[in-house]
């Protein structure tokens, strides 16, 4: 997974993997991670957040945020997501979490978006979060910080599940919507089908 970043780390110098979470639920932010890890610093067990456990996700995360260089998160809420679509709510994210960063990269490898404004050299990699690296860090890092971020949500909103599904579109989430209506957190944008 380090093939991306390894002419990089040969001449010593830093890059950043990026990635988001939150592009296909009903509700919560869109957010992005912006991660450096030191040249050679290989985790075991990183890799596309999506293939890991919950409990895995969150140990890995302690261990990328502890080794990092340097990382950064972008959030964009349900709101912007509703005013600008998803895909430029998740486009902001990544600008957002790349300009968080204490250190900048040499280059930038992300997650297929189709075009990013960072001001710096980038590639998308279609699968990122699976074939590089740096990416599949930072979409860990992405992941548990929404994941986070949707728990809390739930103490405000218990009707929801929040903690349960995310903020996806799973059944019950969907009979809760229809049975209690939208909450604050709710994208509109993407709920045509279920309260028209």
């Amino acid at each position: 997974m380090c093939a991306y970043e390894k002419p990089y780390w040969d001449k010593g110098l830093y890059v950043a993997g990026m990635d988001e979470a939150g592009r296909g639920p009903l509700a919560g932010p869109c957010v992005a991670a912006a991660v450096i890890m030191p040249p050679g610093c290989l985790i075991p067990g990183v890799d596309d957040s999506k293939k890991l456990s919950e409990k895995k996700r969150q140990a890995l995360y302690a261990l990328i945020t502890s080794a990092a260089v340097a990382y950064a998160v972008g959030i964009v809420d349900n709101r912007v997501v509703d005013e600008i679509n998803i895909l430029n709510a998740a486009k902001r994210a990544f600008a957002e979490a790349y300009r968080g960063l204490e250190v900048m990269p040499a280059f930038v490898f992300c997650d297929k978006i189709g075009g990013i404004d960072i001001g710096t050299d980038y590639q998308e990699i279609v699968g990122g979060d699976r074939l590089c690296y740096s990416v599949a860090a930072a979409s860990i890092v992405a992941k548990v910080t929404r994941d986070e971020m949707m728990r809390q949500y739930a103490l405000l909103y218990p009707l929801y599940g929040f903690e349960q599904h995310k903020g996806y579109g799973t059944q019950s989430h969907r009979e809760c919507i229809i049975r209690y209506g939208v909450c604050d957190i709710h994208r509109m944008s993407f709920l045509k089908k279920i309260i028209s």
